[in-house]
């Protein structure tokens, strides 16, 4: 099957309704039994066929009754505003897990577990993200307020840092472990305060997780 070829390097933020370190990221089931997460990527570089998506911001607003791998998911894209019609389908069909090898990159292990996707929204989205601190923010009007911030020893109150490596895995190969607090409105309202959060650099194309 031949695909519209892809690519896309930059840096993600997560927040997710698990404790901190995420089970699922060791093949566990999730804290709650259910999964809720707001992802946001900021573009350093990027193509979708020939459309250029340097420099521009998007994410996503996803829900699951039970773990993921169960489905029955529910998922909203969210644009950045600036981008122009070609460069939102293009961020849309990725969001979405178009034009990508099956079970090869996180969008479309995610999208084949969704059964309901919310329309594309654009927005005006603001992010700042320090990986070596483990700080990030984002802001999206009248819809998502996150802050990121690294771990806390639990006597010292001082930065604790913890990283999780994934060698062969299809969202990143290394995150820095955080915590964070989101509050999400519209169609799909998150509230999570101080549960599990990463950061991490990212490269992904049409076949996979660029190593």
């Amino acid at each position: 099957m031949a695909f519209t070829e892809w690519t896309m390097q930059g840096t993600e933020v997560v927040n997710c309704s698990c404790e901190c370190g995420c089970p699922c990221q060791f093949s566990r089931l999730p804290t709650h039994g259910y999964c809720k997460a707001v992802i946001f990527v900021q573009i350093d570089s990027g193509r979708f066929g020939d459309v250029p998506l340097d420099g521009m911001r998007w994410g996503i607003v996803a829900a699951w009754p039970g773990a993921i791998h169960m489905g029955n998911g529910t998922l909203q894209a969210i644009v950045d505003e600036r981008a122009d019609a070609k460069q939102r389908a293009a961020i849309e069909a990725i969001a979405h897990g178009k034009e990508t090898e099956p079970g090869k990159v996180v969008w479309a292990v995610y999208a084949s577990m969704v059964t309901r996707f919310l329309p594309t929204v654009a927005k005006r989205i603001e992010m700042t993200m320090d990986l070596e601190n483990r700080t990030a923010t984002v802001r999206v009007d009248d819809m998502v307020d996150e802050t990121v911030g690294p771990l806390r020893n639990q006597v010292t109150g001082n930065p604790s840092r913890a990283r999780i490596t994934l060698p062969a895995g299809f969202e990143f190969t290394e995150a820095e472990v955080a915590s964070g607090t989101s509050k999400v409105t519209g169609g799909i309202p998150l509230d999570f305060k101080e549960t599990h959060a990463h950061l991490a650099r990212v490269h992904w194309n049409t076949h996979g997780v660029v190593r």
